[in-house]
Parts: C-alpha cells; sequence; structure tokens
C-alpha cells in the first residue's frame, strides 16, 4: 500500500451465480419477481404508515424506516444481477464496484443500528409504558434515525478508506454476483490474508455489538413481559416478537459472511443471495403476517380503494 493506489484494473468480472444459460434464463425470471415483490411490499408498508393515522407512532415510524431502508439495500445489487442473467460477460466498473461497496455497507450498518433502536423502542413500550410518549418523543425519534445513518455512513468510510488505496493490477474475477469486500480483497496485488482478516474484524465488531445489544434489549423485554399480564404488553410483545424474526434473519447471514466466514463457495453465494435479496422480501411479509394492525390496515385500504373506484 506504499505507493498508493496502483490500480490497473478498470473493471471487473462476475462469475454469478450459475454457469447454465438455461438456469441463468429461469433465475432471471425468479429473481424479478422476487425483486418487484420486494419493492411493492415496502412500498406499500411504507403507504399504510404514512396514511394510516392509526401508525402514527415511533414504533410504525421505525417500521417505515426500515421498509425504505431494505428496499433500497436491494436495490444496491438485485438489479444488477438480474441484469446479468442475460449477459454474456458480467462486468461492473472498478467506480461501480466501489459505489456497490460503499452503499451495501452503508445501508446494512445503518440497518443494524436500526434494528437495535426498533429493540429499544420495544423495551420502553413494555417495561415503560406510562413513560414512553414522554422518551419516545418525535425530535428523539429523528435523533435515532440520523444515528443510525451516521453509523452505517462511518462505518462504510472506514471500509472505503482502506479498500480505495489497494492497488489491483492482477486477476479481476470476482466469484459473486456483486462486489463485497471479502472477494475483492483477494484481487489485490499483495498479500491480503492479514487485511481481510482486518476488514471482516470491522465488519464483525459492528455486527457482534448490534447483535449483543439486541439480546440484551429482547432478555429485558422477555422478562417484563412474564412479570406482567397487561394486555398492552402483550400487543406490543406481539409486534417485537416480529422484530424479533427479522433480526435473525438478517444477522445469520451477517455474521456466517464476516464474523465466521465458511469460505465455502456456494454457501457464501446462498448467504449473499439470502442477505441482498430474501431479508428484504420477508420483512414486509412478516410484518404483515404477524401484525394484526397492519393486516386490517390492508383491509381497510383495500376496502377505500374498491369504494373510491365504484364511485367514480
Amino acid at each position: 500500500m506504499d505507493g498508493g493506489n496502483q490500480s490497473t484494473v478498470s473493471e471487473f468480472v462476475f462469475l454469478g451465480l450459475v454457469q447454465s444459460w438455461s438456469m441463468q434464463v429461469l433465475l432471471f425470471m425468479v429473481f424479478l419477481i422476487l425483486y418487484l415483490i420486494i419493492v411493492s411490499g415496502n412500498i406499500v408498508i411504507l403507504t399504510l404508515i404514512i396514511t394510516d393515522p392509526h401508525f402514527h407512532s415511533p414504533m410504525y415510524f421505525f417500521l417505515a424506516i426500515l421498509s425504505f431502508v431494505d428496499m433500497w439495500l436491494s436495490s444496491v445489487t438485485t438489479p444488477k444481477m438480474i441484469a446479468d442473467f442475460l449477459r454474456e460477460y458480467k462486468t461492473i466498473s472498478f467506480g461501480g464496484c466501489m459505489c456497490q461497496i460503499l452503499f451495501v455497507h452503508l445501508i446494512a450498518g445503518s440497518e443494524m443500528v436500526l434494528l437495535v433502536v426498533m429493540a429499544y423502542d420495544c423495551y420502553v413500550a413494555i417495561c415503560k409504558p406510562l413513560h414512553y410518549s414522554t422518551i419516545m418523543n418525535l425530535s428523539k425519534c429523528f435523533g435515532l434515525v440520523l444515528t443510525s445513518w451516521t453509523a452505517g455512513f462511518v462505518h462504510a468510510m472506514s471500509q472505503m478508506a482502506v479498500i480505495v488505496q489497494l492497488p489491483f493490477c492482477g486477476p479481476r474475477e470476482i466469484d459473486s454476483f456483486f462486489c463485497d469486500i471479502p472477494l475483492v480483497i483477494k484481487l489485490t496485488c499483495m498479500d491480503s490474508s492479514d487485511l481481510g482478516i482486518l476488514m471482516n474484524a470491522d465488519s464483525g465488531i459492528v455486527t457482534v455489538t448490534c447483535f449483543i445489544l439486541l439480546l440484551i434489549s429482547y432478555t429485558y423485554i422477555l422478562l417484563s413481559v412474564l412479570q406482567s399480564s397487561r394486555i398492552g404488553a402483550s400487543k406490543t410483545l406481539s409486534t417485537c416478537s416480529a422484530h424479533v424474526t427479522v433480526v435473525v434473519i438478517f444477522f445469520v447471514p451477517c455474521i456466517f459472511i464476516y464474523v465466521w466466514p465458511l469460505n465455502i463457495t456456494w454457501l457464501d453465494k446462498f448467504l449473499a443471495v439470502f442477505y441482498s435479496v430474501f431479508t428484504p422480501l420477508l420483512n414486509p411479509v412478516i410484518y404483515t403476517l404477524r401484525n394484526k394492525e397492519m393486516k386490517s390496515a390492508m383491509k381497510r385500504f383495500r376496502s377505500y380503494y374498491i369504494d373510491s373506484k365504484g364511485n367514480t
């Protein structure tokens, strides 16, 4: 790294998920449908929360932000992957690759902290219900969201400050469908083993810290609910249980990618797909199927839409 950025590589080549043309056409159709569901599902949640007065509360404000973040997390990598299924040569420019790394870590880091914020919101709602409206006021909610984005930005920039200085002059094939730091570092013109461990440790510390904070929060919530028979607490716990499901789905792939990498190519690709496609897909499904208020709002919205069409 002494010579600064000695890059002579102008683009990278993705090897993709599969080599068979027929399978690529099939996956093109599958992932196109999934991506459309991701975008439309999260837009529906955003629309319901913004338009329905029943959802003008901190809990649903954070859920709306989560839907927005999920939509963009998937949009960083999925459209490129879908388009590449129909291309023989799956290339990405050096700048495009760096942008993917930047936005993946920015958005993912922000989502991790946001999930901690949502756990804190659940904790206050269940453990301190009488002070909930005072503690979770509007300015604090905006401040917590801003904190999550700031944390994601700092994490992403700490990664980018290192990787943009690396010399790339050799192989340029990435055995995946998007640029991620562990794979890109292997292409540098230097011994990257120690650097790879350091960069994974950076992401791993963020992941593990957020995961431990989440475990602590939900442990307190569980103990509080076990000691209380309040109907309100049980109702809030129903929504928080959806949060727990989302946390598990989001963090398990991150742990096996950055904290405890298995270095098995097919498994790494599966985890990458799960992380970038299925997590944003499952979030709206989980929140709509496990949340009675959300299902009721969807019925009201559908009835209003049908009535308005009938009157025209």
